[in-house]
């Protein structure tokens, strides 16, 4: 599955869009790897995206299509979530 629908099915992201925007500004990265929207996700997977001042860590645990709202958490595990350091070059405070 394409890592921007991915991030919008499991409801880590709420719009593909935005998950695409965020993708291709090279804020998530697939096990180490800075990942781009159209990347492959599968079982097994290490995310980490960076919110902001907040990166979140989640393993994938399951790749479905379709999925309902109480459901999408079960896509994934959380493995880490930390603050970060406001970042300069982003215009951080």
């Amino acid at each position: 599955m394409r890592l921007d629908k991915f991030l919008k099915v499991s409801r880590l992201i709420k719009r593909r869009t935005l998950a695409k925007e965020v993708a291709d500004q090279g804020r998530v990265w697939i096990n180490g790897h800075v990942a781009k929207a159209s990347s492959d996700v599968k079982i097994g997977d290490e995310l980490t995206i960076q919110f902001g001042q907040k990166r979140v860590t989640v393993k994938v645990t399951s790749v479905k299509e379709t999925v309902k709202k109480e459901e999408a958490a079960e896509m994934y595990e959380l493995v880490r979530e930390e603050r970060t350091a406001p970042d300069p070059d982003q215009g951080g405070v």
